[in-house]
């Protein structure tokens, strides 16, 4: 390449596996050192800055520093934005203005445009304007800071560690290393895009409060105006609705009238054959009921013959009943005489007797046989066991009471049984007489709703005869309803009118004529006045509708975002702790590293903390929570008792920081870094260990580098040599292929 300013560079290829490059070409022109316009021109892989002490290496990392957003001049070694600016020497006069230009190559779309290609470019004049331009489109600043958070690139984060900061993690705030995490993971656009809503948020809230206020201060004086330009601008459609409510209601009157009028005679003969249909269906089922009750069926012979032998049957189960409890009874005496020994005692004889007695007595009453026979089981259980009789000499007798009291059960069965037949008979007689009495209901109803039916044509024929009458009174009501209107009856014409209703037409009639009555004298400019204060009022209170709609959407998005952002950082958290341990242990041979959550102190009084709780309501949210949180470092270095980051020393510091970020990189790659001199409070080993990684990290991520280290030389693509000329600017010197291995060597 033999364009003037650029070095001829060494391409010492990375093993890359098809990468493409980020950043292809960056322009200076009056900014800082660089007077004449100066070309870089970069490759993918690693591109090394070298060159002495003071000839202006880092004012190249200023620069990109500045195309990409930064607004504070201190943060690029500046008093104030003029110095930005060439100030001149004695041998080169002083430049209007400051220019620096960047080109992508976004050929694979990484950036969110459709060019192949994408500049960036800012200028700074002495007057202090500021311009920025996207593909030579003018923008303003925070477009661009916008464009480059959504590529992961900012000045907040690790895309660009200047001179001196190689430990700048270390040293920063813990809510500052979370922007710094937030930024090179792509989460800062989600941050700016919060900021924003927020910032939009308040100045809604305001303008929605200033509207409402304008509206709550118009009201009354708009509505007293809307009152008087109302009446007024009634008047003649007043006169005019007034002459058709008229004729609505007196036509449709008319028309009614007369039509009830004409319907009724025909509806009065009508009524009259359908009360003689009715007469007639009313005495045909009197006499269909008649025949139902002549078949009405008796109580048979064989009925009563059941229901007497049913009695007899009873007589004789309470009889046997009566015969068992007896038997019952003896059997007991004799089982307790034969254990006895002759006989029992007279006091179990007389306990037996009086239990005998109660069941005879009860046998009577007790309709339920089954009961009464577990009962006399129950008795003659006793008698065994106070009778024993199995050594006595008079188990003969003892047998005979027993194959009685068989006996009488087997008779007592055979009762039930005939009396369940009995039961039956009677039964079947009882179906017949259900059958009878449904066909009587049947017939009984139908006579019922003929003598109904009949009643209701004898009403409905009542009524017509007094809608007849009422009829012609209506008329006459209406020829003296006329008279206020100073028309007469054959003014109007009757006439159907479609949806008509006397009630609601009349009331409409009513009303017109008494708000033409309260309307006065029209006032030309107070009408005018109207007419302003409603335009007026309408444009605030779309205004406040569309403020009320904007806050909605806003705290909507709000707590999306803080979701999201949420989310996404802790995930993300969680991947860079496991890389962070691993970079760590890798820089110092060992030891533990982690990033964690903490929240931050605020210096707040009690009565400023109480205050914001009430303001909260009760809506904290673990996202709310997540915003009061800093980042903390906790390590443990091998043979070192550490406990704090001050007690660590410069190398250490800048062997954490370099953890920390290809911590980051590796979880969330950037398009390129930019390094100021990092390594240079390394050693030599970890300036190796150093060189390592980013000949690793080269493959996804475009590195600029600001170096005197050899080891890091040694795994640039391309070399850039800058010195300080003569008249006091920095320029960019060619060096040939050879020369720059010789550099590296």
């Amino acid at each position: 390449m033999n364009r003037p300013g650029i070095l001829i560079w060494a391409h010492f290829w990375c093993m890359i596996g098809g990468s493409y490059m980020y950043l292809k070409r960056l322009e200076i022109l009056g900014f800082k050192s660089f007077a004449n316009k100066t070309v870089l021109d970069f490759q993918s892989g690693v591109t090394g800055i070298v060159g002495p002490n003071g000839s202006g290496k880092s004012n190249v990392i200023d620069a990109l520093r500045w195309i990409l957003g930064e607004s504070s001049s201190k943060s690029m070694r500046a008093d104030k934005a003029e110095n930005l600016i060439f100030s001149g020497t004695d041998k080169k006069t002083r430049s209007s203005m400051a220019q620096v230009s960047v080109v992508f190559d976004n050929s694979k779309h990484f950036f969110p445009v459709d060019y192949e290609e994408v500049s960036i470019r800012r200028k700074l004049t002495r007057d202090g304007s500021s311009q920025y331009f996207i593909n030579e489109s003018e923008v303003r600043l925070k477009d661009v800071v916008n464009f480059f958070s959504q590529a992961r690139l900012g000045t907040k984060g690790f895309t660009i560690i200047n001179q001196g900061s190689s430990d700048l993690f270390i040293r920063v705030s813990p809510k500052d290393r979370r922007v710094m995490m937030e930024e090179i993971l792509g989460l800062r656009q989600y941050q700016i895009k919060r900021h924003d809503a927020e910032n939009k948020l308040a100045a809604t809230a305001n303008n929605l409060d200033k509207a409402r206020a304008l509206i709550d201060e118009l009201m009354p004086h708009l509505r007293f105006l809307r009152r008087q330009v109302k009446k007024w601008q009634k008047y003649d459609g007043l006169v005019k609705e007034l002459r058709e409510a008229e004729d609505e209601y007196f036509s449709g009157r008319l028309y009614e009238i007369n039509s009830s009028g004409q319907e009724i005679e025909p509806k009065i003969t009508s009524l009259a054959e359908d009360m003689k249909a009715a007469k007639d269906n009313l005495n045909k089922q009197e006499e269909a009921l008649k025949e139902v009750e002549k078949n009405k069926p008796q109580k048979s012979s064989d009925t009563s013959e059941a229901e007497k032998e049913i009695n007899d049957l009873e007589d004789k189960r309470l009889e046997i009943a009566r015969d068992l409890a007896r038997i019952e009874a003896e059997l007991e005496f004799a089982k307790r005489q034969t254990a006895q020994g002759g006989g029992a005692s007279y006091d179990e004889v007389l306990d037996l007797l009086k239990e005998a007695r109660k069941l005879l007595g009860e046998i009577g009453k007790e309709a339920d046989i089954e009961n009464l026979l577990v009962r006399i089981s129950k008795l003659t259980k006793e008698i065994d066991t106070s009778l024993n009789t199995e050594d006595r000499e008079d188990k003969i007798p003892n047998q005979k009471l027993l194959d009685r009291q068989e006996k009488l059960n087997q008779a007592l069965r055979e009762i039930r049984t005939q009396i369940e037949a009995r039961k039956k008979v009677i039964s079947q007689k009882d179906d017949a007489l259900y059958s009878f009495t449904d066909k009587f209901k049947a017939a009984f109803s139908k006579v019922e709703e003929a003598k109904i039916n009949l009643s209701r044509l004898e009403n409905e024929k009542e009524r017509l005869n007094l809608e007849k009458d009422r009829a012609k009174m209506q008329i006459e009501d209406l020829k003296s309803y006329l008279e206020e209107s100073e028309r007469g009856i054959e003014d109007f014409q009757s006439k159907k009118i479609d949806g008509f209703s006397a009630e609601r037409s009349r009331h409409r009639l009513i009303q017109v004529r008494s708000e033409l009555s309260s309307i006065g004298e029209i006032d030309q400019e107070m009408v005018k006045e109207a007419d302003e204060t409603e335009k007026r009022y309408e444009n605030l209170s779309t205004q406040a509708e569309d403020l009320e709609k904007a806050t909605g959407d806003l705290k909507q998005l709000i707590k999306e975002l803080k979701k999201k952002l949420h989310n996404e950082f802790d995930e993300s958290l969680k991947k860079v702790n496991k890389e962070f341990a691993h970079y760590f242990s890798t820089m110092f041979g060992g030891g533990t590293a982690k990033l964690k959550l903490a929240e931050l102190v605020r210096n707040v009084s009690n009565e400023e903390n109480e205050e914001g709780e009430e303001g909260k309501e009760g809506v904290e949210t673990e996202e709310a929570g997540f915003e009061e949180q800093g980042l903390d470092i906790q390590l443990s270095i091998p043979r070192k008792n550490v406990r704090g980051l001050d007690m660590l020393s410069g190398g250490e510091r800048s062997l954490v920081s370099i953890a920390v970020l290809f911590a980051l990189i590796s979880v969330s790659p950037p398009p390129f870094l930019v390094l100021d001199e990092v390594d240079a409070a390394l050693d030599e080993n970890n300036t190796k260990r150093f060189a390592s990684l980013i000949k690793e990290f080269c493959k996804h991520t475009q590195f600029v580098i600001v170096t005197h280290n050899r080891a890091t030389m040694g795994e640039a693509d391309v070399l850039y040599g800058v010195t300080m000329g003569q008249d006091g600017t920095s320029r960019i010197l060619s060096l040939k292929l050879e020369e720059a291995k010789e550099v590296v060597k």
